[in-house]
């Protein structure tokens, strides 16, 4: 399996910003061909421990089936609507992938 991990930090981080991110995720990205698992939240300000990282405020998790399911799903049209409705407020995105 693959684990494509996001990590989004907005130029706009009001709630409704986040929250409308976050519905965007799952408007456009979990019903997809592969994906074994998906979830996408906001940040845990609570959790403040030295090692937890609060530069974001909106984490997309999707594992697939494999690698191949991967690569098909980021050219999929949900998928590149869902870029060209939400870049204009993102700062920075980080993208981690990993087998598992």
């Amino acid at each position: 399996m693959l684990s494509h991990d996001v990590y989004f930090t907005l130029n706009d981080d009001s709630e409704a910003q986040v929250d409308a991110l976050v519905a965007a995720c799952h408007k456009y990205l979990k019903d997809h061909p592969g994906v074994v698992f998906f979830a996408a939240g906001k940040l845990v300000p609570e959790l403040a421990r030295p090692v937890n990282d609060h530069a974001f405020q909106v984490a997309l998790h999707v594992v697939f089936e494999d690698k191949a399911a991967h690569d098909a799903y980021q050219v999929v049209p949900d998928h590149l609507k869902f870029i060209e409705e939400n870049k204009a407020n993102w700062k920075q995105v980080r993208v981690f992938d990993s087998y598992c």
